[in-house]
């Protein structure tokens, strides 16, 4: 009942705008019917409760006319100049509370519609049909031509345009002439009506002290202002009100209600009231302690008793930012994601030699050496350096996973002793099981990392100290769970709660935690990486995590792995132990790498250990020393992306003629990269990089085994 009378409201309001509107106007219903029509409207327009009936004496095509106007005014207005021997008209549309408001504007008469003689003919002699006062001017200032509305307005016909304008004629300019009622203020808009004429428009403007009309803009359905150039709100509507959340936001200034995205907000209203940039939309956001609103304002000029104010139009717009803040964050993610994994490639080739060349360097150093410590301090930074590009690619969701089964009671028991060192004396760490917990699917130095980084991050919410609590257990969605942009899937989860009583994340940075290189710690506190590395492991898994805050009180993320739950697969065999050196003497590895410090490094590593090493830099010089029919090779060791011929390709060549021998990939992206490519590569294992001289003689010793 509320909104029928809302709406009947708004109804007899736009009624009575149509019945004062000094123009032909008319309410048309959703369906096609006239609803009412004012008496300009009657007494120019046809008759008939159909539109296009009632503008065929005006318009050659009305049906295309009103077809084409409803499509163009969805939402925003349309209209449309029409020329017929009935004179110059525009015709405009507009949807107003579920109506189609028509306005039929006579536009000023050109110099072919002019009267003939009309310098001394009979004034009365044509058809008027421009109802604001307009004067055809020649080039001397004589009154060529002077409409209906204009002998109206001055009572008489005039044979000079000074004897009606005390100054000359510029648009915009307000002067004071004589009426039969008395001294009346018109705004002056000029025109060039070709071959030397001149038509001149006087808009008669409202005189102070007279009563206001009420024009029902309180009944609109559209948030409307009426603004000042300083700012300053003249006059808001119900519909603005609710929307600011104000009883009035009359007298305020409109940066007390919205902020600007960039430009301020004072030089758009400076512009809009010189007439630049309207009708351009911009967004801005609504002054809110608790959440995020956006508005779309646009704004348009009017002249009130001489002076620019600005009517502006505000559509919520919270959702559209959303959506395009999803679509910025989601290219974002993928540009970083794409430049993290190209990155770790030519990193990990840097760390192999370096990593590699110290390991040569040690076997040749013991403990009692002064150079010793020198060289375990450039291993252990490599090693660093190597978590480090580990964990961009575990943010693209590309670094390699070791999957196993897990309890994952088990891999956080395994882990409190560490855990506990991590948050030090003043924090208390607690860990919560269920008893009846599912397995899971996952690599268990990854979770143990994933872990360690909430737990690091949620001490470091707690500089005074505090308790964080490790909860686990099983739940059921029975329902599609949509969260955060995700959508969980019905099924068996495992689900890890790390909570902490720290001082929060507030709500616009809670969406932001896992950027990369986003954090609100000083410069030198950290790197911003770590909740962007869990977020990467987490979702490799095929997990989900959230986060749920409130300042002051703490902080809850929370982990959701599928169960795994399939007692008929087994876990993956232990690796056999690896043979001694001595037993692979003699073997041949043909070692193709086109970075020449790892190459350099592998082949003397392979060598240390009693290989026989062939080198190629190339996969194409490869299957050239593989011609030699009497050359026997055992193992292939090769990088997979290399100028010409990638790893999978050129082995593949080579087994056609050599089948049975043994590959070992390497590369510094992730093993996922050559997924698609090892269908058609038996017998071929997969070494990423860094690797140290023990993972690489040893892998080649499982592949001989």
């Amino acid at each position: 009942m509320l909104v029928e009378r809302r709406s009947e409201r708004a109804v007899s309001a736009l009624r009575e705008l149509v019945a004062a509107d000094p123009a032909p106007a008319a309410i048309e219903t959703a369906q096609g019917r006239i609803l009412f029509a004012n008496e300009p409207a009657e007494s120019l327009l046809g008759a008939g409760e159909a539109l296009a009936a009632r503008l065929a004496p005006l318009v050659p095509e009305p049906e295309a006319l009103a077809l084409r106007l409803r499509l163009r005014a969805a939402g925003r207005g349309a209209s449309e100049d029409v020329v017929s021997p009935a004179g110059r008209h525009r015709i405009t549309l507009a949807a107003v509370a579920g109506m189609n408001y028509w306005r039929v504007e006579p536009l000023p008469q050109g110099p072919m519609q002019a009267e003939p003689g009309a310098s001394g003919g009979d004034p009365d002699g044509a058809m008027e049909v421009a109802y604001a006062p307009v004067l055809t001017v020649g080039r001397s200032g004589a009154v060529l031509y002077m409409n209906a509305a204009a002998r109206t307005l001055l009572g008489r016909r005039v044979k000079r345009l000074d004897e009606v304008l005390e100054a000359p004629a510029r648009s915009g300019k307000v002067q004071q002439i004589a009426t039969p009622t008395g001294v009346q203020s018109v705004r002056i808009r000029c025109s060039d009506a070709g071959v030397g004429r001149q038509e001149v428009v006087l808009h008669p403007m409202a005189q102070p002290g007279t009563s206001e009309v009420r024009d029902g803009v309180d009944e609109l359905p559209v948030p409307l202002l009426r603004l000042a150039p300083d700012g300053r709100i003249l006059r808001a509507n119900a519909e603005a009100c609710r929307m600011l959340e104000v009883k009035s936001a009359d007298g305020s200034v409109i940066d007390d209600h919205m902020e600007g995205l960039g430009r301020s907000i004072a030089d758009w209203l400076t512009d809009a009231a010189a007439g630049r940039g309207l009708h351009r939309s911009e967004f801005l956001r609504l002054v809110r302690p608790d959440r995020e609103v956006f508005v779309q304002v646009t704004l348009n000029r009017v002249i009130e008793a001489g002076r620019a104010e600005l009517v502006a139009v505000l559509n919520d717009a919270t959702e559209l930012k959303s959506l395009e803040a999803q679509f910025v964050q989601s290219q974002k993610m993928q540009a970083i994601g794409q430049l993290a994994g190209g990155v770790a490639h030519d990193f990990n080739n840097l760390l192999t030699a370096i990593s590699g060349h110290c390991d040569l360097l040690l076997l040749r150093h013991d403990l009692g050496d002064a150079d010793y410590a020198d060289l375990m301090q450039i291993n252990e930074n490599a090693n660093r350096a190597a978590s480090l590009v580990g964990q961009l690619l575990a943010f693209s969701r590309k670094q390699t996973l070791s999957v196993e089964k897990l309890d994952l009671r088990d891999t956080l028991s395994d882990l409190t002793h560490l855990l506990n060192r991590l948050v030090g004396e003043r924090v208390h760490l607690t860990l919560r099981h269920d008893p009846v917990l599912p397995p899971i699917r996952g690599d268990r130095r990854q979770l143990e990392q994933v872990m360690m980084n909430l737990v690091v991050n949620a001490r470091d919410a707690m500089p005074g100290g505090g308790e964080i609590v490790i909860e686990t257990e099983r739940c059921i969605v029975h329902d599609p769970l949509v969260r955060d942009r995700a959508r969980v899937e019905p099924g068996a989860y495992v689900c890890v709660k790390v909570i902490d009583q720290g001082s929060g994340i507030p709500q616009d940075k809670l969406q932001k935690v896992f950027e990369p290189f986003f954090t609100t710690k000083r410069t030198g506190e950290g790197t911003g990486l770590g909740l962007s590395t869990v977020y990467g492991i987490v979702k490799q898994t095929g997990g989900f995590i959230f986060v749920d805050s409130v300042l002051g009180e703490g902080s809850c993320f929370t982990l959701m792995f599928p169960a795994y739950e399939d007692p008929e697969v087994l876990d993956p065999p232990a690796p056999e132990p690896a043979r001694t050196a001595a037993a692979q003497d003699g073997s041949v590895v043909l070692l193709v790498e086109d970075e020449a410090p790892v190459r350099a490094f592998a082949a003397r590593a392979l060598r240390l250990r009693g290989f026989t090493v062939i080198e190629a830099e190339t996969a194409e010089q490869a299957l050239e020393v593989l011609e030699d029919a009497a050359l026997k090779v055992d193992v292939f060791v090769t990088d997979v992306v290399m100028p010409g011929l990638d790893g999978p390709s050129w082995v593949r060549r080579a087994l056609e003629g050599r089948p049975g021998t043994r590959v070992v990939f390497v590369s510094g992206y992730a093993e996922e990269a050559l997924d698609k490519s090892r269908v058609a590569v038996p017998n071929s294992v997969f070494l990423p990089k860094p690797f140290s001289l023990s993972e690489l003689t040893e892998t080649v010793h499982r592949q001989l085994a």
